[in-house]
């Protein structure tokens, strides 16, 4: 399937790509992409989350009413958990939310999710580009050029541009990945795609 050239001012250029079937054509695996995206989410928490239990509150255990005589129930100490501020019963305790995932089906999963965006035309192939200097305004043109204003777009380039990346990460709904650094996240959580053509060359080559 070959994609049309366009520059960052979404103008065609005259040149054409022709993207890999067995990395942008391949029938979607709905449940690799599933995995993949579970885990990378998984990966992001930090597991710091924790709630004071019985034993670590620090209250008197006095007992704190006699025990017959009241109409209440009995009450020997103002740790229990039903007591106001007393300790959390089965309160959430810090764990590692990590888990594995094979190589092969983070890579299939990432084939799915291109895939998926080719059968939606949610991917536009652009030349490689760079800027001079580091300015959102310049990034925001070539939104406008590109017809994404107001849409949640991922921009994949060949290599880390110190310039590019500065100039997209003031903006809401723009992310831009080099190509190493793609993820099935990153892929799915856009709306449209937008890939340079070296970084088309070097997720072909490390996909297929």
């Amino acid at each position: 399937m070959e994609f049309k050239v366009l520059d960052i001012n979404g103008k065609e250029t005259g040149k054409s790509v022709k993207l890999d079937a067995s990395v942008f054509g391949i029938e979607p695996n709905d449940h690799s992409i599933y995995l993949d995206v579970r885990q990378f989410l998984a990966n992001a928490r930090q597991g710091t989350h924790k709630s004071k239990e019985r034993g670590e509150i620090n209250r008197t255990t006095k007992k704190h009413h006699k025990q017959k005589g009241t109409g209440g129930a009995r009450a020997g100490s103002l740790k229990s958990p039903l007591q106001r501020g007393g300790g959390t019963v089965f309160g959430p305790r810090p764990r590692n939310y990590h888990f594995k995932l094979n190589k092969k089906v983070k890579q299939l999963a990432r084939r799915s999710a291109l895939s998926k965006k080719v059968q939606g035309e949610a991917i536009t192939i652009i030349e490689n580009f760079t800027f001079e200097l580091p300015r959102t305004k310049t990034f925001q043109d070539v939104l406008a050029a590109l017809g994404l204003n107001n849409k949640k777009s991922l921009f994949i380039v060949g290599d880390y541009d110190k310039n590019i990346y500065l100039s997209s990460r003031n903006l809401t709904g723009v992310k831009v990945v080099n190509s190493s650094e793609l993820s099935t996240y990153d892929i799915m959580n856009a709306t449209t795609v937008v890939m340079s053509q070296g970084a088309v060359e070097k997720i072909t080559a490390i996909l297929s």
